[in-house]
């Protein structure tokens, strides 16, 4: 089974710009900052040099995480969604069992999880305990801090 990412069209529009902009801007500022320190001397004792390199070695590796998200990502249309289970881009309300604290969380793709906008990765310990349940139903969540207990109040988009 193809490991796919589901992405909303903001979610994608969003990392489509921020692929595009390290791969033209970001290069051009890394390839400008080991160009400056080749030109301060001897590279075996040169920090600037080794730091711009280190620079380039996580803007490549964030440019390739981004390409294989993008080779595997599937843009879903909300309309086309099922609200009797929760799913990638359901708005799930539910209710800690076990201090009565109410909150409402969006499941996305790991990508574009954002927990102070309330969005959560459908592959965290919640996430998962949550994928396929019902209004009604209790999603028993392992968590560091051992099980928690959800009970689902209500699913939407």
């Amino acid at each position: 089974m193809a490991n796919y990412t589901y992405l909303t069209k903001e979610g994608y529009a969003k990392l489509k710009s921020e692929l595009e902009h390290l791969k033209s801007v970001g290069r051009d500022e890394v390839a400008k900052a080991i160009a400056e320190a080749r030109e301060k001397g001897d590279l075996s004792e040169n920090a600037e040099y080794d730091a711009a390199k280190d620079a380039q070695g996580l803007l490549e590796m964030r440019i390739n995480e981004l390409e294989k998200t993008f080779a595997n990502a599937r843009v879903l249309d909300t309309s086309q969604l099922d609200t009797s289970r929760v799913t990638v881009l359901s708005k799930v309300k539910i209710k800690n069992q076990r201090n009565g604290a109410e909150v409402t969380y969006q499941l996305v793709a790991h990508a574009e999880a954002d927990l102070k906008a309330k969005k959560i990765s459908v592959k965290s310990p919640i996430g998962e305990g949550l994928l396929g349940k019902q209004v009604g139903e209790v999603a028993e969540v392992k968590t560091p801090n051992g099980v928690l207990n959800f009970e689902i109040l209500d699913i939407s988009l």
